[in-house]
């Protein structure tokens, strides 16, 4: 039996784009799957501001996280529950659970407070998992899945139920198993390439397979892993084999290899229009640029500069032959209008003589909405920056607010001072000045470098031991005064955890990036004191 839309329905759960039979149910789950990508670990704060972003994106659905995961995880899903999901015409407010009932009821706690929420329910059910990981039988399996989907169908009538590693999975078994979710409440069927193991025309083979053999009232959707490169072209697919859901990531990430890219699908229908007859999306196209920018800056992970619609060269040219046409016409040899993305167009320019209201204003207009003690510490970077640099961009500004968003939720370290020597003659040195709580620590330190001996100095004055996994330096916009933007990545006692900073200088950028770094690890630390004092022995 062909599925149907929820537009089609008594309209009891409707979402942006209801009552269009056309409409493509945009799913992103870069807060959840995304942030399973190796080093990324995100504050609360950091992803309260990525779902105001995906708001502003006009996604219809935010897999906040996987709230029985952790503390912390419960908390952001139940934060932005009760924030970004409480606005108008926000999306729809998802939370991860396994089968079991207690992750169920923990997920609806997590995310009770949302106008809307939707509680997805996954089981392994392919042989490699069933054996390996969850050592169970077909039938509990089939047991397992009525009892999740049913207890979740007792708290929410939206529900989405995922067979995982749905592609490696027997195909009879597979429609036993969504049949069985689908009579026992699911409202949503998600078929996982979870390991990136398929083909274009075999997925999309896969999905007409089962919205003909499994009957019932349900939306059909895809969540494509990228191991081999397909997540995108197995996505569309899907979309072209009847599938009204897609399951993607702000830039591709995600486990391994990530995931399908949101901006690279919702461009795709978009340009490729002819081969989606009537599909379409409430996305806002403009704020794709701004959430890729801002989910590169807040977990670490920079877009590597060819990637499609949001890569730094996605719209550079080199060729001559290709400059020329594009000067005659952009149309010559670009398929995507760059300001459609929010890659060009206007550029708020700020300088030394701006003040906290036009900075204030400028941010409002850019959809940041920054208050407080973080808009102080915002404003005064940024006139620390001002001082060095003739003109602050939007990109400057973006990058100055996303180093100080959720820099201080415990008391941390913040950096008063750093001198650094170096050159070819003589061993580099560093001296920094921290302070905290009011006290101030000197330590000065030798290195191979004038960063690494930043970083050392830094390391002897708070008294953080860690291990340096990660380095990155780029450049947030072009000239000889361009800020440079370092993230590092450290790992203390099995924990991974990313800092960023910004500044004209790169070895000053590097200090205060591997600061936030500490900083994080701090904060880390203190809940788990914290939680462990209120658990007790």
């Amino acid at each position: 039996m062909t599925t149907q839309n929820p537009d089609e329905r008594d309209g009891e759960r409707a979402w942006p784009g209801a009552g269009d039979p056309g409409h493509l149910v945009v799913f992103d789950t870069t807060l959840r799957d995304g942030e399973q990508s190796p080093g990324i670990s995100l504050d609360a704060a950091e992803k309260l501001e990525i779902a105001e972003q995906l708001a502003r994106v006009g996604v219809d659905y935010i897999e906040a996280g996987f709230p029985v995961a952790s503390q912390g995880d419960f908390e952001a899903v139940q934060a932005i529950a009760r924030s970004v999901g409480n606005q108008a015409g926000a999306p729809a407010i998802c939370g991860l659970s396994r089968t079991h009932i207690a992750d169920v009821d923990r997920c609806w706690e997590a995310l009770e407070d949302a106008a809307r929420a939707r509680i997805h329910v996954f089981i392994s059910t392919s042989p490699q998992h069933m054996e390996h990981m969850l050592k169970m039988t077909q039938a509990q399996v089939l047991a397992e899945t009525r009892a999740g989907v049913g207890r979740a169908r007792e708290h929410t009538d939206d529900v989405e139920f995922s067979p995982q590693d749905a592609t490696r999975t027997p195909l009879d078994f597979m429609l036993e198993v969504l049949a069985a979710a689908v009579e026992a409440g699911a409202t949503t069927l998600n078929i996982p390439d979870t390991v990136g193991y398929g083909i274009p025309w075999d997925f999309g083979a896969l999905i007409q397979h089962v919205r003909r053999q499994v009957p019932g009232d349900y939306v059909l959707s895809t969540h494509c892993h990228n191991d081999l490169g397909l997540a995108t072209a197995n996505t569309l697919a899907g979309v072209q084999a009847g599938a009204r859901q897609v399951e993607v990531c702000v830039n591709g990430l995600g486990e391994r290899a990530g995931n399908a890219a949101l901006e690279e699908v919702v461009m795709a229908l978009l340009i490729r229009g002819d081969q989606f007859p009537g599909v379409t999306t409430t996305v806002r196209t403009e704020e794709l640029a701004r959430a890729s920018r801002l989910v590169a800056r807040l977990t670490g992970y920079p877009v590597q500069y060819n990637k499609a619609v949001v890569g730094r060269n996605a719209f550079a040219h080199e060729s001559g032959i290709h400059q020329h046409g594009v000067l005659m016409d952009r149309s010559t040899y670009e398929i995507i209008d760059a300001a459609s993305v929010g890659q060009v167009g206007r550029q708020i320019v700020l300088g030394k003589h701006s003040g906290r209201h036009a900075f204030s204003d400028s941010l409002e207009k850019m959809g940041l909405h920054v208050q407080g003690d973080a808009l102080n510490q915002a404003f005064t970077r940024f006139k620390e920056l001002a001082d060095r640099k003739v003109e602050i961009t939007e990109a400057d500004i973006e990058a100055i607010v996303a180093e100080e968003l959720g820099q201080d939720m415990v008391e941390g370290f913040h950096l008063e001072s750093l001198e650094v020597s170096g050159g070819t003659v003589g061993m580099p040195r560093a001296r920094v000045v921290v302070s905290r709580s009011g006290d101030k620590i000197e330590a000065s330190s030798e290195g191979n470098g004038m960063i690494d001996a930043a970083c050392s100095s830094i390391r002897q004055a708070t008294g953080v031991q860690s291990r340096l996994i990660g380095f990155t330096v780029s450049s947030v916009t072009g000239g000889v005064d361009a800020l440079g933007d370092v993230v590092v990545q450290l790992e203390a006692d099995g924990v991974k955890v990313s800092g960023r900073g910004v500044s004209t200088d790169v070895v000053e950028a590097s200090a205060r990036a591997y600061l936030a770094a500490v900083n994080r690890l701090v904060r880390i630390r203190a809940r788990n004191e914290q939680r462990q004092v209120e658990i007790g022995p």
